[in-house]
């Protein structure tokens, strides 16, 4: 398990499918039919869904850039 350096939250990597690692939060959440937010899968795909709903689809991460406090830092610009 790895250790965000901005907010010292567990985090995992995963690669997308588009060859880029990318930091999620540890748990993995349900995500539902809809398009308002995203999350990552296992596999890498980057999904639009809901986290809120009421068509479940599955289980997947949501981006440590949505909720690390000290996202800024480390954004590629």
């Amino acid at each position: 398990m790895a250790k965000c350096k901005g907010c010292g939250a567990d985090i995992t990597w995963i690669k997308t499918k588009r060859g880029k690692s990318m930091p999620v939060d540890e748990k993995p959440v349900p995500y539902y039919k809809g398009t308002k937010d995203k999350i990552v899968t296992e596999d890498g795909d980057v999904l639009s869904c809901d986290l809120n709903g009421t068509e479940f689809l599955g289980f997947g991460y949501v981006s440590h850039f949505v909720t690390c406090p000290k996202a800024d830092r480390f954004r590629r610009r």
